[in-house]
């Protein structure tokens, strides 16, 4: 870009958000040049923060004009290299945007700006009585805006749904600066194209979220947690079907974690121990219900006929908050893995429940063939058809093959007709792959749409489509 249109569009910018709020060069946070795992780093032209969706509108008018693209950015705890600006584009963070606006108790919704940390906006709804079910280990950081553009799951989709369930309307800005949608609060409303689809779980490439209406659901007024150990994959598939058979809607979380996974976080994270000692696949089982003292004698008669059905080696059920906690803290180690496992390649990939044993059966033969001083860990939420892979070779044995690691486990996925993305969106990481997934036609269909709605491939550009 020539230096004075470059000078024309800053002004702009500063005029449009006010002169605090569009920073370059060195004023610029580092996240926001660069992605979770810093593999790739490009500073952009300029961080532009607006604070209202009318500021955001004005923003993408302005881009609009001059051709300039931009990268949305939310709470940059993505994984798969969405949020990194393309070298020349404008850094277009969210942050600011940021506010409960309506909790509306006789709808059961949550009107929210896309800013808004995802914490921020379960706490609200919890002090007023209700539940906004999606939960994500990132609850802190992650904002709303991201969760729908990456359609988030998380530990209660087997319960809940995605990101996508719980969105009832939203609006957004497109690449010219329109702003579209609608506010909706009603569970059914088949008014024509349900247009907020086009956004849930897009990635910022064909508009900007920036005001959501949620769906809420009743606070829980129990939760019961056990840790299991079972043999085999088989048998962790009839506890899964037991469970949501004995326990009805209340199941709210059914996570596996394959004997690699539970030996290196307990071997390996500080002040780690299994609830169990004995082998096996490991599962973190939980339900949330409205009567804690008929909920316990529910879920402990499941457990007691999965015993008496031979399915269960051992089981533990937590007996305080605490214990519950620790159960977790075991599940979700894997924020330890960055720290004491670099470098590593994560994988998150869904499969029919069915094929996931097997699946993960070929794939660690495969790993230890290629790559034979290779870790590899295995788990993930299973009840909704979700696994993730954690790969990992010392930097002693050579550079770090990512590449192939890559090759290797999204080829055996393709031979099971799995999904090479499950919850985090597709990015920069993963557009190489989305044919394994997504037939010529879809992908075309997926072209036309980006070219009616961003014909000068202004959004995230680089993101999704390759």
């Amino acid at each position: 870009m020539k230096h004075h249109t470059m000078t024309s569009l800053i002004d702009e910018l500063t005029q449009a958000v006010g002169a605090a709020h569009v920073l370059t060069g060195d004023a610029i946070p580092p996240q926001h040049c660069t992605d979770w795992f810093h593999t790739h780093t490009h500073v952009p032209l300029a961080l532009v923060r607006p604070g209202t969706p009318d500021e955001v509108a004005r923003v993408m008018v302005i881009c609009h004009r001059h051709g300039q693209p931009v990268t949305p950015q939310g709470g940059l705890t993505g994984l798969v290299a969405g949020a990194t600006p393309a070298e020349g584009d404008i850094a277009l963070s969210l942050a600011r945007l940021n506010g409960v606006e309506e909790i509306d108790i006789a709808a059961g919704t949550l009107t929210v700006l896309a800013g808004t940390p995802l914490q921020t906006a379960q706490e609200a709804v919890r002090a007023a009585g209700l539940l906004l079910a999606v939960d994500l280990g990132a609850r802190g950081s992650c904002q709303v805006g991201g969760n729908i553009a990456t359609n988030a799951g998380g530990n209660r989709v087997i319960r809940y749904g995605m990101f996508r369930d719980q969105v009832l309307g939203l609006q957004a800005v497109l690449a010219d600066g329109t702003v579209v949608g609608g506010l909706n609060k009603m569970l059914k409303n088949n008014a024509g194209y349900d247009l907020k689809h086009l956004f849930i779980g897009s990635e910022g490439t064909l508009g900007i979220v920036t005001r959501a209406v949620l769906r809420l659901h009743p606070l829980p007024k129990s939760c019961h947690t056990a840790w299991c150990t079972l043999p085999d994959h088989d048998t962790v598939v009839r506890f899964l079907r037991h469970a949501q058979g004995a326990l009805g809607g209340t199941l709210s979380a059914f996570e596996v974690m394959w004997p690699d996974f539970h030996a290196l976080v307990t071997a390996r994270v500080p002040d780690m121990r299994s609830p169990v000692a004995a082998h096996g696949l490991q599962v973190l089982i939980e339900m949330e219900g409205s009567d804690a003292e008929r909920d316990m004698a529910m879920f402990s008669a499941m457990l007691e006929s999965a015993f008496e059905q031979g399915w269960l080696r051992d089981a533990a059920i937590a007996q305080s908050l605490k214990e519950r906690e620790s159960f977790w803290r075991l599940r979700d180690a894997v924020s330890e893995f960055p720290l004491m496992w670099a470098p590593y390649c994560g994988y998150d990939v869904s499969l029919p429940i069915g094929d996931l044993g097997r699946f993960v059966d070929e794939l660690q033969t495969v790993l230890r063939d290629t790559f034979p001083h290779c870790e590899h860990v295995h788990f993930g939420h299973i009840g909704d058809s979700n696994l993730h892979v954690g790969v990992h070779i010392d930097p002693r044995h050579g550079p770090f093959p990512e590449t192939e690691i890559d090759a290797c486990v999204y080829g055996v996925l393709r031979r099971y007709g799995g999904s090479v993305s499950a919850e985090h969106g597709i990015g920069e990481h993963k557009k190489a792959y989305l044919g394994y997934s997504r037939t010529p036609q879809e992908l075309a269909l997926m072209h036309t749409l980006k070219q009616a709605m961003d014909p000068k491939n202004l959004l995230n550009r680089g993101k999704v489509l390759a």
